[in-house]
């Protein structure tokens, strides 16, 4: 028998960004701007650095919606749906394609700590298609560096990271946004980087004019500001993730102890610490074929979802 505490899912507080921070409308001045980031961050804050049981869930979340934004950004098609399929049907060790390593790149900017390092940062750009000496991202590192002995604001130091690696090699927005989260959860000393603001570069936050103008990208006019906008919404849209997943949570532990498959806790395990899970999953101690008929009975007690809405091939998450 499974036994876990359905007190687990849910987390001590349940942080929500103040209405006032995301009234982007309402904001006259850059201070303004700043301020709403502020507020909104310190909400985030909480669910930053706690430790729920769906952690791991709503961190892969977060990156899956950041992925999606870069195949705007690259040129590509893939939704989030593409995106899932690449990277839970892509056999063990084999090449995700470049829209399955972009996705692996905003998921492990999600588990990893916010160190960067010349030898990190080369991995990465390869993952993300881009083309870097070892000398340029050096000096990356060590800019990382100074923004973090500056004592400047958060979200100021990630436009400033944003800005200098676009400045440094224009083609490389994607890795400048990956960045940007992670000198951001450096400065508010997050023990791990929360996947945020490429999933709002496309927003209204980076419009030149409301609801139209050309896109503000890292280092343009006015980018500092959107940036802080930005943040804003992405941090209203993550607290608002957390509460969601979190109830989802808390129904999938609540029905653990009803599961009589060996291996179910494994499994219950992953899809608390993952973005989704292959209806055809094997491990140890469970074949395919009880994996099917484990994710029946999840599905009857409505415990999961079914994310792929195919009839084989199935996905399945919180």
């Amino acid at each position: 028998m499974i036994r876990l505490d359905p007190a687990a899912a849910v987390p001590a507080l349940s942080p929500a960004v103040p209405a006032w921070a995301q009234e982007n409308g309402a904001v006259v001045t850059d201070a303004d701007a700043a301020f709403c980031a502020g507020a909104a961050l310190a909400s985030l804050d909480v669910l930053a650095r706690a430790l729920p049981a769906w952690a791991g869930a709503w961190r892969q979340r977060l990156a899956l919606k950041c992925a999606a934004a870069s195949m705007r950004l690259a040129g590509r098609s893939e939704d989030e749906a593409a995106l899932r399929d690449a990277w839970q049907l892509c056999p063990a060790g084999a090449d995700p394609g470049p829209a399955g390593a972009v996705l692996g790149a905003w998921r492990q900017l999600a588990l990893q700590p916010v160190a960067a390092s010349a030898d990190r940062l080369e991995r990465m750009v390869d993952q993300l298609g881009l083309h870097w000496d070892v000398e340029a991202l050096a000096a990356v590192c060590e800019h990382i560096d100074d923004l973090a002995r500056s004592g400047r604001p958060a979200p100021f130091a990630a436009a400033a990271i944003a800005a200098h690696v676009v400045a440094m090699q224009s083609d490389s927005e994607l890795l400048a946004w990956w960045l940007a989260d992670l000198v951001l959860a450096q400065n508010l000393r997050w023990p791990r980087p929360l996947p945020l603001l490429m999933a709002h570069a496309f927003g209204p936050a980076f419009r030149s004019k409301p609801g139209c103008g050309k896109r503000i990208r890292p280092g343009g006019k006015g980018f500092e500001r959107a940036v802080c906008l930005a943040l804003a919404q992405a941090a209203a849209d993550a607290c608002r993730l957390a509460a969601e997943l979190s109830r989802r949570a808390e129904r999938l532990i609540a029905v653990a102890p009803k599961l009589r498959a060996k291996g179910a806790g494994d499994v219950v395990q992953r899809l608390l610490d993952d973005d989704a899970l292959s209806g055809s999953l094997t491990t140890k101690s469970l074949s395919r074929f009880a994996a099917r008929r484990l994710f029946d009975r999840l599905q009857q007690l409505d415990a999961v979802r079914e994310l792929s809405g195919r009839t084989t091939f199935r996905l399945f998450g919180l």
